[in-house]
């Protein structure tokens, strides 16, 4: 092996020595460096020299939200009705050594709290408050979970519950339920109705009553409005006090 042989290998194997050495870290990512196994500190963004030759060992951490479904789950709610719920979790990583060093896969912890607090939150609410309160439902579940996952370095932001899917037997009865309240509205609303025109009729006839020419006008409003039809022939009695106006004051005598 010549001489320039010897500088060309040791030339390619300092070139692959330094390579290995470079980190691009992007900037919504954290490098965590372990240096002969002891922690480092965490690194980036942007250019990283490490040492090489397995001196140090880097692990990367993505600070970007994370969307996490959480699977449906069977719940049997206070009042013992069984539900099936469905919910998403939206994280991100704000401590990378913490998400690191202590719990071995921070995505796997959290969704494994995230489907245990669901089962245990949800059981301990009644149906009635899952399907009108549930924004108090997130919140709390919210809560939970970040207390849970706050040592391990990651922030839950938000937990929605998505879908909540009731047996075929419970949807009958709400909708059964749902139909006599509104059944039970009409006929309220009905009887206020005929409450009020019972009043307004009564003030009516007061005023009616107070006047005697009053009740004649109002005879004859309603004769024409009937007439309009030039369609049907109308009976009606002609009182005979009508004629009194147009009688002579002696022959009423």
């Amino acid at each position: 092996m010549t001489d320039i042989t010897i500088i060309v290998v040791i030339v390619i194997a300092a070139i692959l020595i330094i390579a290995s050495a470079i980190r691009i870290v992007r900037e919504y990512e954290r490098v965590v460096v372990f240096r002969l196994g002891r922690l480092v500190g965490p690194r980036g963004p942007g250019f990283l020299l490490v040492l090489p030759l397995g001196l140090d060992r880097t692990q990367k951490i993505d600070l970007r939200v994370v969307t996490m479904d959480v699977p449906p789950q069977d719940v049997i709610t206070r009042d013992n009705v069984t539900v099936r719920v469905n919910a998403v979790v939206y994280f991100r990583v704000v401590n990378p050594v913490d998400a690191v060093i202590k719990v071995s896969d921070f995505r796997m912890a959290t969704w494994q709290i995230a489907q245990t607090t669901l089962r245990n939150v949800l059981g301990q609410s009644e149906l009635d408050e899952l399907l009108a309160q549930r924004e108090r439902l997130n919140q709390l579940l919210q809560k939970i979970i970040d207390e849970h996952t706050d040592p391990w370095g990651i922030k839950v932001s938000t937990v929605e519950i998505k879908d909540v899917e009731l047996p075929e037997g419970m949807r009958r009865s709400m909708a059964a339920q749902a139909e006599a309240e509104r059944e039970r509205r009409a006929k309220v609303i009905h009887a206020d109705g005929e409450f009020q025109a019972s009043q307004k009729l009564a003030d009516a006839a007061k005023v009616i009553g107070s006047e005697s020419a009053t009740l004649q006008l109002r005879y004859l409003q309603t004769l024409t409005e009937i007439a309009a039809d030039k369609n049907s022939t109308i009976i009606f009695p002609f009182p005979m006090e009508f004629l009194k106006a147009f009688l002579p004051k002696d022959k009423e005598k």
